[in-house]
């Protein structure tokens, strides 16, 4: 069966007061309309195969920019005259369609699974409608049933008569509709109503009089189904969804101290006894191994993190890979590029870049790695530099094993320090050292003898 989808996103969302267009607002690390899109990719791989369509309107450029790298139609609406004109534009793009299945850019959390069971409903014979039954369904228009139970008809709000508003049952809006009806039904929409716009929901009526029947599915949770009209509900659904993605995680074997400061946004893959504390965010694509700790305040960044590794409380990891046994931090920043082996060990105010830090070596204070490759059981001392950039280009320091970089050391590069090599404290190293040599590279102190202190002028 071919499912092409059509995703409405070519609202304007005054409310958001934002002059970004209101589906490109994020959850969870992505726009509102990334998810749909990739629900409905989802959905699609399911079931058949088929193309997705995009209604834009407000803010179309910015829209396409944003997303433009998925395989998408875009069809931009410009006069925005209700969710049927919008279907409307892209009825020539779903010639050929079995069904078109109806979606809201601004409807992030809509599960794959339901609309699969909408889609299996309609099988392309029937019109399936999504709906749900809510305690105040006030705004939403109401699924209106003859004595039977059959769906007669979906009734706006603001057209209801006072025993329509008493139904509870409503419409989400999002619809399946059989591919051979749609030109039909939707181009022969009208305005006659209070909004004078055209409403995507008078094709019920319209299945009704051609005798085809009109089923519905209801998705498992109301969240589902919630748009966003506002930033308060932009960060209800936000908190809905990190809610879901903590309860996925600690079934799967991690400690999480409180979900509720826990922010997930990217894909997260997790061994067994992961221990998050409070304030984590993992971003992007981010591998826990078994028995990794993660202290308060961490920032984690399309990094893996292996087995046993212990991130200390507010580092920063982007870009990075922690082998097994590692200890990061606190206050340290690993920058795109860093590989720690087995057993390293970045401490406080550590900024490690584009380097290799060796086997049980250490970092462990104020100090700036970059473009550089140690080896295995180096200490680098409190403050060390390596000058790597000379104002045009970058250059590489490289260190042997079992070397000792002294304190407060600036190491200009390009330059490398032999296996078990020495630098003495407050050494400027300029020149290569060999294996096992002691370099000094310091002016010579002098100490003056009856040296008076400035004495503050009047």
């Amino acid at each position: 069966m071919r499912a092409d989808i059509v995703i409405l996103a070519a609202g304007q969302g005054s409310r958001m007061k934002s002059n970004l267009p209101k589906v490109l607002h994020s959850i969870a690390g992505k726009p509102m309309l990334e998810h749909v899109i990739l629900s409905a990719q989802k959905t699609q791989k399911m079931i058949g195969d088929g193309n997705i369509h995009v209604v834009i309107g407000h803010g179309a450029d910015k829209v396409k920019d944003a997303l433009g790298h998925y395989d998408l139609n875009w069809v931009e609406q410009t006069e925005q005259l209700g969710t049927g004109h919008a279907v409307q534009q892209a009825v020539p793009g779903c010639k050929g369609a079995d069904v078109v299945l109806v979606l809201y850019g601004d409807v992030p959390l809509i599960n794959t699974s339901t609309l699969q069971s909408l889609l299996a409903a309609s099988n392309g014979e029937r019109l399936g409608l999504l709906t749900i039954n809510l305690p105040n369904p006030s705004g939403y228009g109401r699924i209106v049933r003859d004595g039977f139970g059959s769906i007669q008809a979906i009734v706006e709000d603001k057209d209801s008569s006072p025993e329509q508003l008493a139904i509870n049952e409503v419409n989400t809006g999002i619809m399946a509709i059989p591919g051979g009806k749609l030109g039909d039904w939707v181009m022969g929409l009208d305005n006659n109503n209070a909004q004078k716009e055209y409403y995507l929901t008078d094709v019920v009526a319209k299945a009704v009089q051609e005798g085809t029947p009109v089923v519905h599915v209801q998705p498992q949770k109301a969240t589902e189904v919630e748009g966003v009209n506002s930033r308060v509900q932009l960060t209800e659904l936000e908190r809905a969804l990190q809610k879901e993605l903590a309860v996925s995680l600690m079934a799967s074997g991690v400690t999480i101290v409180d979900p509720a400061r826990l922010d997930i946004r990217g894909n997260i893959k997790t061994g067994h006894d992961i221990f998050l504390d409070i304030n984590v965010v993992l971003e992007g694509e981010v591998e826990l191994a078994d028995n990794v700790t993660i202290e308060p305040g961490c920032v984690i960044r399309n990094s893996k993190i292996g087995e046993g590794a212990i991130i200390k409380a507010h580092s920063v990891l982007e870009d990075a890979v922690v082998a097994a046994d590692c200890e990061v931090g606190p206050f340290a920043r690993l920058r795109p590029g860093t590989n720690l082996a087995e057993k390293a060990r970045v401490g406080n105010f550590v900024e490690i870049k584009k380097a290799n830090i060796g086997e049980g070596s250490k970092v462990n204070h104020l100090s700036y790695v970059g473009d550089a490759d140690i080896g295995s059981g180096v200490n680098v001392g409190a403050g060390v530099v390596t000058c790597n950039y000379d104002g045009v280009n970058k250059h590489q320091t490289v260190i042997g094993d079992d070397a000792f970089i002294g304190t407060n050391n600036s190491l200009v590069a390009p330059v490398s320090v032999g296996k078990g090599a020495t630098t003495g404290a407050g050494s400027v190293i300029t020149k290569a050292v060999e294996d096992n040599q002691l370099a000094v590279g310091r002016a010579r102190q002098r100490n003056i003898d009856s040296w008076e202190r400035p004495i503050k002028k009047a």
